[in-house]
This record gives C-alpha cells, sequence and structure tokens, in this order.
C-alpha cells in the first residue's frame, strides 16, 4: 500500500475514533447531569444540605416615658395638655464572650455516577451576655437553626444553667426566649445538638459585620484534607491528631469582622465527571499512540494497514467504554485498573499475531502503558493534568526525533515497485560418459 494512502487511512480511523469519544464523552456529560438534578435532592432529604450555623440573636428590649404636650380646644377654649407616653425600645446586642465547639465526621456516599461528601456534625455553643445598660427590661434569646428541614438530635437550650428546651416552640426554623433584664445582669446561653450536612459547614457571627470579643471556636475533624470556604478566617492554630484528622481553633479577644469561620469536607473524583474527561482527552492519547507505531513501522519495515489501526483504536475505545459503564458499579480505581487490563490484553495480543510478539510485549505494550494508561492516570492528579500530559508530549517529541533523525523522508515515503522475478538460468548441455544432455536452446 502506498505510504500516502496509508496515512489518509489511518487519518480516517482517527477522526472515526474521535467521533466516537466525543460521543462517548457527550452521553456521560447527559447521565452525570440528569443523575446529579435527580439524586441530589433525595440525598439532601435524607440527610442534609450544607449547614450555616448562625450566632443567636440578643435583642434588649425597654420602655422609656416621656411627656406628650398637644394643645386641645375644650368649650371652644384651647388648652396645653400634658400626658405621659410609654415610648418601647429595642436594640441588638452583640454577645461579650463565644465559646463553641464543633466535632466533624467524614460519611461519603456513592449513589450513580455521583460521590457526596456528607459528615456528622455535634455543636455546642456558649455565649455571654452582660447587661451594661442602665434600664431594666426584656432580653429576647433567638437561636435559628441552619436548617428548618434540618435533623437535630439531642437538643439542648439552657439558660442561666437551667434546661429550656422543652418549653420552647419552634417557628419558622427558630426558637425564641424572652427573659427580664437589669443593669448589670449576666446571662449565658448554652446550646448543643448533633445534626447532618452535605458539602461543607459554617458558623455565621452575625448577619453583618460584627464585634467579636472574647471569640474562641474549637473543631475537631476526622479526616486530613481540609479546606475553608470562601469569605470565612483562616484557623489561628491547627494541630495533627494521632488518631487521624486536625484540631482547629480560632481565637480572637477582638476584631471586628463580617467574615464567619468554616469547614469544607473532602470531595471524592466523580466517576462521571472522570469518564467524560477521560473520553474528551483519548484522541490526544490516540494520535501519540499512532504516530509511535507509524514511526516505528517505518524504521522497523513494519506493514501495518489501516484496518490494523482501526481494531488498535477500538481496543483503546474499549478502554473508556468500560470504564464509563463500570464506574457507577465499581470503585474508580478498580474500573479504571479492569478498564487498563483489557485494552492492553486486546492491544498486546492482536499484536502478538500482526508483527511479533516481542514487538507487541516491548514497543507497543510501552507505547500504550505510557498514552492510554498514563495519560489517564495524569486526570487523577488534580491541578496537574495539563502539566503531565505537557511532560510526556515534549519527551515523546525528543524520542521521535531521535529515532528519525537520520531518516530519508523523501526516500521512506517512496512507493516502492513489486520485485519482478529473475528469469531462470540457461540449462547447458553435460556429458556424462555416453550420453549427452542438450541445453534447453537446442
Amino acid at each position: 500500500m502506498h505510504p500516502i494512502l496509508r496515512i489518509v487511512g489511518i487519518g480516517c480511523v482517527f477522526v472515526m475514533m474521535t467521533v466516537a469519544w466525543f460521543v462517548l464523552g457527550g452521553i456521560m456529560v447527559e447521565r452525570t447531569n440528569s443523575q446529579q438534578n435527580k439524586l441530589r435532592g433525595q440525598v439532601s432529604d435524607l440527610w442534609g444540605s450544607p449547614q450555616v450555623q448562625q450566632a443567636p440573636e440578643f435583642t434588649f428590649h425597654w420602655q422609656t416615658e416621656r411627656t406628650d404636650v398637644s394643645t386641645e380646644k375644650v368649650d371652644g377654649v384651647e388648652k396645653v395638655v400634658h400626658r405621659m407616653v410609654t415610648v418601647p425600645h429595642k436594640a441588638s446586642k452583640d454577645p461579650n464572650s463565644t465559646k463553641v465547639k464543633v466535632g466533624m465526621v467524614l460519611d461519603q456516599r456513592l449513589k450513580g455516577l455521583m460521590w457526596y461528601s456528607l459528615y456528622d456534625v455535634d455543636f455546642a455553643g456558649q455565649w455571654t451576655y452582660t447587661h451594661e445598660g442602665k434600664h431594666s427590661g426584656e432580653l429576647d434569646l433567638s437561636f435559628a437553626f441552619p436548617n428548618a428541614q434540618g435533623l437535630y438530635d439531642n437538643f439542648q437550650f439552657v439558660v442561666n444553667g437551667q434546661e429550656r428546651a422543652d418549653s420552647l416552640k419552634p417557628e419558622n426554623g427558630k426558637v425564641s426566649l424572652r427573659m427580664p433584664v437589669a443593669p448589670g445582669d449576666e446571662v449565658t446561653l448554652e446550646v448543643r445538638y448533633s445534626s447532618r450536612g452535605m458539602d461543607e459547614w459554617r458558623y455565621s457571627p452575625s448577619r453583618g459585620v460584627a464585634n467579636l470579643e472574647d471569640f474562641e471556636l474549637a473543631m475537631t475533624t476526622d479526616f486530613d484534607r481540609i479546606d475553608f470556604p470562601a469569605y470565612t478566617m483562616s484557623p489561628s492554630e491547627r494541630t495533627q491528631r494521632p488518631e487521624g484528622g486536625w484540631s482547629l481553633a480560632w481565637r480572637f479577644e477582638q476584631v471586628v469582622t463580617g467574615h464567619g469561620v468554616g469547614m469544607v469536607t473532602p470531595q471524592q473524583l466523580q466517576p462521571g465527571e472522570m469518564a467524560s474527561s477521560l473520553s474528551f482527552s483519548a484522541p490526544i492519547s490516540l494520535a501519540f499512540f499512532f504516530v509511535v507505531l507509524f514511526i516505528l513501522g517505518t524504521i522497523k519495515g513494519i506493514d501495518l494497514h489501516p484496518i490494523n489501526y482501526f481494531l488498535l483504536g477500538g481496543a483503546f475505545f474499549a478502554f473508556h467504554l468500560l470504564f464509563s459503564y463500570s464506574v457507577d458499579h465499581l470503585q474508580v480505581v478498580p474500573a479504571f485498573a479492569l478498564s487498563s487490563l483489557v485494552s492492553v490484553v486486546l492491544v498486546i495480543s492482536y499484536l502478538r499475531l500482526v508483527v511479533s510478539a516481542r514487538f507487541a510485549f516491548v514497543e507497543a505494550g510501552l507505547a500504550q502503558l505510557i498514552y492510554l494508561i498514563g495519560f489517564s492516570l495524569a486526570h487523577f492528579w488534580d491541578g496537574f493534568t495539563g502539566l503531565t500530559v505537557t511532560v510526556l508530549s515534549i519527551i515523546t517529541l525528543f524520542v521521535v526525533m531521535q529515532l528519525t533523525g537520520r531518516i530519508k523522508w523523501s526516500e521512506a515515503m517512496k512507493r516502492k515497485g513489486p520485485n519482478k522475478p529473475e528469469p531462470p538460468a540457461p540449462v547447458t548441455a553435460v556429458r556424462a560418459g555416453q550420453f549427452e544432455i542438450p541445453s534447453s536452446g537446442e
């Protein structure tokens, strides 16, 4: 087959495989989005949503009296009337101290093609308010739950050492208690509960900018990979726990801020996103594999037909197809290992028959390990995928340039005609005793 026609045929095979991979990638994106929209709501209803715990609100209510002067007509005579009027007042108050303890336990769940980063949280908070005003009145203590539809086990609402949770009725996702206070009184509120959430947990000291005094929040996790949500403060201290996880602390004597404190739970590799990403990047790995095979074939005089390339491309496609439809039944790593093994066996067992066992196991096998398995493994290193592929591409370019530096491509690409058989040698006369064998020309 003419080398130019072979290149055109290989190019057609590459285009067909690229179309197949883009179709597979699109199907995986659609499956992932469909399952995410369907299952996330179910998981949220069953387990919980991202939680934002607001600090309790302290609202002081008091009354003052003032004299209201007005003019009235009595029997046609205007008179000045003085009345005492009671004026209600209220003001939001910041706590004088905040002590919060949070324990987070990770519980990741796989449903379909999506991993959900769920967690159990134990919350315990203590807030102290000292009434420094000159008026007596009533203090309204209001505590809002992170989610009005959430589950809060072992809920406690303790005011000045007295449990009041049994007498409170939640309304609009919060509980409230009003109590009298006089100048100099100190009020201590303690709240505890256990709950469940998803993805991240936050504590917000206020709904806006607040003046935090004597603030301390201590958090423990049972997971090592930690991150903090946007617009939250970094911890003042962090210590790795011997049993795994971290002990974190946020401590401030006095700070004015609108930022809160939070934790983002670790995220697993999403199988659906991984499968679609592998499919969309697969043409790059196949292109390198085809180039290496073509160069090796030119150097070693191996005649691989475009049909051979088509079947090899199918073996590459089998990796992504098997991974895409096994990853929602197996863990990502076992599904990847199984798909890799199947594809490698297909390529090596085929080229063993087409070329030779040595070529199949050494040249082709090594190329497949680099350009299929290696390129695919790069997707597991979040943030380094592009760099890994770039480095492998540069190394490949260097090796190919070294191997082909002495090839005369103008001669290598010329068509070689079929070898013509040499004419048979003439038979000469041979005398053997009294007999004579005539030559063919006689």
